[in-house]
């Protein structure tokens, strides 16, 4: 089994920032793509960012710019740094990872982020 645990959620002000963690543990060989999606109240759950093995971000428009996302693959973790925090930007964030010994890819169980205006 493979746990994904996210982390560094929070409450902040419109324009403030935060970072949030993925931690991958278990029957881990190795992770190929590892990706941030949000799912706020009433909407699908949409990808934020996600990243190769080798370190090539790819970004949904809504975060170009403003997010940076990273990974170290000798910690099996990932991050995501969340700068100019937009109330639009309020979901639970979950942490994705696709193994490349695996059928199916796994989630973390989500870490709120709130932005107040």
């Amino acid at each position: 089994q493979v746990q994904l645990v996210e982390s560094g959620g929070g409450l902040v002000q419109a324009g403030g920032s935060l970072r949030l963690s993925c931690a991958a543990s278990g029957s881990i060989f190795s992770i190929n793509v590892m990706g941030w999606y949000r799912q706020a109240p009433g909407k699908q759950r949409e990808l934020v960012a996600h990243i190769t093995r080798g370190g090539t971000p790819a970004y949904a428009d809504s975060a170009k710019g403003r997010f940076t996302i990273s990974r170290d693959n000798a910690k099996n973790t990932v991050y995501l740094q969340m700068s100019s925090l937009k109330p639009e930007d309020t979901a639970v964030y979950y942490c994705n990872a696709d193994l490349v010994n695996s059928d199916h890819g796994y989630w973390g169980q989500g870490t709120q982020v709130t932005v107040s205006s």
